[in-house]
């Protein structure tokens, strides 16, 4: 049975962060695979599926524009909140008047995607139809858990389900053969590591966070996302 979906996003500005940028944030070219799986997950996530986003289609002309926000300087330390959840109480609040700064950034303007995606199932004993019709049926009815967005919560997005028989919309780019993007973050990977901070709660197994890198290619407005795996994507 086939698992895959199409998802029809759009939004006035859109921002996703090159981590290579320590302190002006600027946005890569084009939505990053992590950000569509948050826009994917954001409709229909359970713990026994684990979306693959695999192919992005960009609709309109890549566009930028600049703008100055105001931010957070600081958050709060990591060793303070654990403290205060060992200890049941501590001072964690942080005060926005007093420690607010100005920043740029350059962030893309009118943007859309489709995204095409599927799921893989982790329980064996789930049927993949089922987590099909809920999200084919929230996507519909536009419900979602929380209001996906673009990169940051500041820019939310549109999204309207495509049918399996409904044609894709056209993009810009359709009549250029090639453009190299370079360098996109794919997404987080999570690696065995006694010493990792992240713990598997049902076997206490540790885990560190490592980002995974690929070479994107928009061929004909279509960018193949390769597997999140070592010989596909580099860390």
């Amino acid at each position: 049975m086939a698992k895959g979906i199409r998802l029809h996003v759009w939004a006035e500005y859109a921002l996703f962060s090159r981590p290579e940028m320590k302190v002006e944030r600027v946005s890569y070219d084009v939505i990053t695979p992590s950000a569509a799986r948050g826009v994917i997950e954001a409709i229909h996530w359970k713990p026994a599926i684990r979306w693959r986003i695999n192919r992005i289609h960009v609709l309109n002309e890549i566009r930028f524009t600049s703008l100055r926000r105001n931010e957070v300087a600081s958050k709060i330390p990591r060793a303070n909140v654990a403290k205060a959840m060992k200890a049941g109480r501590g001072a964690l609040a942080q005060f926005i008047e007093e420690d607010r700064q100005q920043r740029a950034a350059t962030i893309l303007r009118d943007v859309a995607y489709v995204i095409e995606a599927s799921f893989d199932i982790v329980d064996p004993q789930d049927h993949p139809g089922k987590h099909l019709d809920q999200f084919n049926r929230r996507a519909r009815a536009g419900n979602c858990f929380h209001r996906p967005y673009l990169g940051t919560r500041e820019f939310p997005c549109h999204f309207a389900l495509i049918e399996p028989d409904e044609e894709l919309p056209t993009s810009f780019y359709t009549k250029e053969s090639s453009r190299d993007l370079g360098w996109m973050l794919h997404d987080i990977d999570f690696v065995a590591d006694e010493k990792g901070g992240v713990i598997a709660s049902h076997n206490d197994q540790r885990f560190r966070a490592e980002p995974r890198f690929f070479r994107a290619t928009l061929k004909h407005g279509v960018i193949d996302v390769p597997a999140l795996t070592p010989e596909e994507v580099v860390a």
